[in-house]
């Protein structure tokens, strides 16, 4: 069985959060200017965003990795960091931050359905779909503290996708081989399933970051091929993504 370096990733983590630590959060003294469809958008990622990952981290350290548990918890925490940013960029906006959102409480349940594959298959269609939409609104609003908070959320979910497709390849080598493509293959159709509610939901704002609900369903199930060659065959250091 294939057994990925986690160390490795909790060194990456850890380098990530002392480079946060030097630049500092983004001006929040700047104001936000953007369109109640776009700051709706932003209010049920936020909640998305938001959680303390207690499920996640369970299931790692059940898996017997420690390196892999721990970069997990630096996972979860940069995670955080993104609702917290979310939340500023809205306070900045004067708009509040949403409770819940109903989207948001299904996907919770079907993460804690089953065991950590489960939890990561379900985690890695939120990620793909959030690396659409974070790039949509880094390049989409013209506002600067939007595009410089999208920007770096961006950057954090683009490592945040190898990472999960290093450990689900490990995972899927526990199954027999003639499995793996057709979990896969499932996998891609609940990802465009929730690609066509998310596309629906926030039809206007994807409106107004000029892309529209057929090319954001299109561009995130592109960018699932990469995922499904990543899962099968890692490459930890050749993930391009979309950004």
């Amino acid at each position: 069985m294939y057994g990925g370096d986690f160390a490795k990733w909790t060194r990456r983590f850890e380098d990530e959060r002392e480079r946060r630590r030097a630049q500092g959060d983004p001006d929040w003294g700047r104001s936000a200017t953007l369109h109640p469809a776009v700051w709706a958008g932003i209010q049920r990622f936020q909640v998305g965003e938001d959680g303390d990952g207690a499920n996640l981290v369970g299931k790692a350290d059940q898996a017997g990795d420690a390196d892999y548990a721990q970069a997990v918890r630096l996972f979860v925490a940069e995670e955080q960091n993104h609702a917290r940013l979310l939340a500023r960029l809205l306070a900045a906006g004067g708009v509040a931050t949403l409770t819940g959102h109903w989207s948001d409480a299904a996907f919770v349940r079907l993460r804690r359905l089953m065991g950590l594959r489960m939890e990561l298959l379900v985690l890695m269609i939120a990620e793909v779909v959030a690396l659409r939409y974070y790039r949509a609104l880094r390049d989409g609003t013209g506002d600067p503290l939007t595009t410089e908070v999208a920007g770096r959320i961006l950057s954090d979910e683009q490592r945040h996708v190898p990472f999960h497709c290093e450990r689900l390849h490990a995972s899927l080598a526990e199954l027999p081989h003639a499995a793996r493509r057709p979990v896969m293959a499932l996998w891609r159709l609940l990802l465009l399933a929730v690609s066509l509610v998310v596309a629906a939901d926030h039809g206007p704002a994807l409106r107004r970051l000029g892309i529209g609900r057929l090319r954001f369903v299109v561009d995130v199930m592109t960018s699932s091929r990469e995922v499904v060659s990543d899962v099968l065959v890692p490459r930890p250091d050749a993930w391009t993504g979309a950004g």
